[in-house]
């Protein structure tokens, strides 16, 4: 029995907060474990929309969604509780994945597929806020994945460049995010970005989104431009001092009123909505404390991309729960509607996280509101 369908938002906040529990877990394209970021998901597409849903924390195995066994035509369906709500199909696994570079390294270990047509990477897949969890974000699992021999630590331009022309001419990517761990220095990653994207761009035109800390000099911001970054980000992660002190000892050296004077001063080199900022709901912020943070960010002309915190397994936060459906709810739908009206949308976006939106509801919001 199909149920009467529920808005598209309020299906993916469910599933986001919830997770599912997977009847074949091998459908698809591979699932991400570890890593920079929000992990420990698998890409769904719903409708037209992709949606990264976690499957593999410890809430998701006892969700009360179940996807089941794909059929002939690679289409599954989702229940609760034995009441079908939705039908899905996967991503597929990536033609880009069976390749190796000349020195014999896969490319899904230089860079993986996220939703349906994104590539990303963690250029450096270190930080030197991950050496002690005194200094660490604690929702971060940088190093699980290149322990487990998923990643390696340094992917060079030369093979970045490499594995972005054959994702774009054998899968179609259609824009590419480059994140890394934060190394010893001043420009916080800026360098090791700016080079990675000046020998993709150089090899294919494929729009970039490049993420790092604030770097000390705001210089950087051009050189990133000018080596071919179409967007920014610069993620916030939790908004109010004493969250921040709590989750990512480390990362909150870097003051509040630096990320703004970084914000300011990079919007005028990107333009509006292409400098973005990740903030994770469900660390102990108030929906009131996040709005208030968006608010301010969209006067800048910075768009507030707000997901669900996800506890990924082996960090210190993985019996964290996740933010209910309606938590997100209470969140998204009004910031919808500043994004929209501030002329920042989602859509305007030219490549990163924020315009992919497989990790929040939020452009789904948007869309209502067109």
């Amino acid at each position: 029995m199909l149920l009467e369908p529920m808005p598209p938002e309020e299906l993916m906040n469910e599933l986001q907060s919830f997770g599912v529990r997977l009847a074949d877990a091998g459908a698809g394209a591979p699932s991400r474990q570890g890593g920079a970021g929000p992990s420990d998901h698998k890409a769904m597409t719903i409708g037209d929309r992709t949606v990264m849903v976690p499957v593999h924390t410890r809430l998701a195995y006892d969700s009360p969604y179940l996807v089941g066994v794909p059929d002939a035509q690679g289409r599954s369906r989702i229940s609760r509780q034995g009441e079908i709500v939705a039908e899905i199909s996967f991503p597929k696994t990536p033609k880009f994945y069976a390749l190796s570079t000349a020195d014999g390294i896969p490319y899904s270990k230089i860079a993986v597929l996220h939703g349906r047509d994104v590539l990303a990477t963690t250029v450096l897949q270190s930080c030197v806020r991950y050496t002690s969890r005194e200094k660490t974000c604690r929702f971060c699992a940088i190093g699980e994945s290149l322990a487990a021999g998923r990643t390696i630590e340094r992917k060079t331009p030369s093979q970045l460049a490499e594995v972005a022309s054959a994702a774009v001419a054998l899968d179609g990517v259609k824009h590419m995010v480059m994140t890394t761990g934060t190394p010893p220095g001043k420009d916080r990653g800026a360098l090791i970005l700016a080079e990675s994207a000046a020998a993709v761009k150089a090899a294919v035109n494929l729009p970039i989104q490049a993420q790092c800390e604030p770097p000390d000099d705001d210089a950087w911001f051009a050189r990133l431009r000018n080596a071919g970054v179409d967007s920014l980000g610069m993620h916030l992660e939790a908004v109010t001092p004493e969250v921040r002190a709590r989750i990512m000892p480390g990362k909150a050296q870097v003051s509040l009123e630096r990320y703004f004077s970084a914000f300011a001063a990079a919007v005028p080199v990107f333009g509006r909505a292409q400098v973005s900022t990740y903030v994770l709901a469900g660390l102990g912020d108030t929906a009131e404390a996040i709005l208030a943070m968006c608010e301010k960010l969209i006067g800048l002309g910075v768009y507030p991309f707000v997901v669900p915190f996800v506890p990924i397994s082996g960090t210190p936060l993985e019996r964290h729960p996740s933010p209910s459906a309606a938590f997100m709810h209470s969140i998204l739908a009004p910031l919808a509607k500043m994004v929209v009206g501030a002329g920042l949308q989602s859509s305007e976006i030219k490549a990163g996280c924020g315009k992919c939106g497989a990790c929040s509801a939020l452009s789904t919001y948007e869309r209502r509101l067109a």
